[in-house]
């Protein structure tokens, strides 16, 4: 497709300037050159990123281990493991020069921290027009979110129980509880995680108040003792959803007790690959697509719980992963 006279064009070595991780726990901006774009190809000048605090935690220490070097690259990571690497998954921008129907838009990415970027056209995904992009960072939590939903299999009048009430859990607990007779509980040790599970309209209970048997239960804490404590609830033929990611760590499964009596299916959940079930009608830039939809609802603000410009970011991002009360932090450009 060509690009109209009054459309923008980007010059070969024009400057970006990108978030790198270079040492355990030591992160910088680093200026860098974007490659010419391609008429099919789109200029993005970021307005917000999201710091997914979990994986970027992992990343930021050092603890990728080397068995999932590959299986651990971004879609647009820079660099190998461990370091140095550029790590992100959550740009959301204008398009500021492409194809004449797409410029001005704002679209969400899989791209690391970086204020300006080329990809191809078919690699971002427009928002809707009713979407905030500020609410749009979310759009790798929801899609990951959705993804276990779908592994989870969860139906109507379905007991289910979530664990952890961070981003991804929240999601999650709350696409559950939207499916009509469905009973969901969301499971967390810190009391304060109430208000937060309120807002979103969840019942809400800590981990050692839990009581009753459950039909699905979902794992979102990388924590063992959660794990265990799933399995000590769940229900005759119970499906136990594994959407943790321990890094490098050795986790103890207890499948002696009533594990083998009951019948129970402990499967794993990674948003890399669409369900089975899913995969003959379902491309990823469908699901991401559906994704962005299921970000309307403006009580999803709540899991944004900070905002730091990004010339600011080398000084914040050792804070920003550490602190226990990071849900998703957004990035300003």
């Amino acid at each position: 497709m060509k690009l109209e006279a009054n459309e923008q064009t980007v010059a070969e070595g024009e400057a970006a300037s990108a978030l790198w991780i270079v040492a355990p726990e030591l992160c910088q901006l680093r200026e860098e050159r974007i490659a010419e774009p391609s008429p099919t190809d789109v200029v993005v000048r970021t307005l917000y990123s999201g710091i997914s605090r979990g994986t970027e935690a992992l990343v930021f220490r050092g603890l990728v281990p080397e068995s999932e070097f590959e299986r651990m690259r971004g879609p647009h990571m820079e660099g190998t493991f461990p370091f140095p690497v550029k790590y992100g998954y959550a740009a959301v921008g204008q398009i500021e020069a492409g194809p004449s129907h797409l410029v001005g838009k704002e679209v969400f990415a899989l791209f690391p921290h970086q204020d300006r970027f080329v990809l191809p056209a078919e690699q971002v995904t427009v928002l809707p027009d009713t979407l905030p992009a500020q609410r749009a960072v979310l759009a790798a939590n929801m899609e990951t979110a959705l993804n276990i939903v779908w592994d989870a299999g969860i139906q109507p009048g379905d007991r289910v129980a979530v664990f952890g009430a961070g981003v991804v859990g929240s999601l999650v607990a709350y696409l559950a509880s939207r499916i009509i007779g469905t009973e969901t509980t969301i499971v967390d040790r810190d009391p304060t995680r109430r208000e937060l599970a309120t807002a979103l309209g969840l019942t809400f209970c800590e981990a050692d108040a839990l009581d009753g048997e459950f039909d699905v239960l979902v794992n979102a804490t990388a924590s063992a003792e959660a794990l265990q404590q799933a399995i000590a609830h769940a229900g005759m033929e119970a499906k136990i959803i594994e959407a943790s990611w321990y890094g490098d760590r050795v986790v103890p499964i207890p499948l002696g007790g009533a594990f083998h009596s009951r019948r129970l299916s402990l499967v794993s959940s990674q948003v890399g690959s669409i369900p089975a079930m899913r995969r003959a009608r379902w491309t990823y830039a469908r699901r991401m697509a559906k994704a962005l939809e299921l970000l309307f609802d403006p009580c999803l603000d709540r899991l944004i719980s900070g905002e730091t410009d990004f010339a600011e970011l080398p000084a914040a991002y050792a804070r920003i992963l550490s602190a226990q009360d990071t849900l998703c932090h957004r990035i300003r450009y």
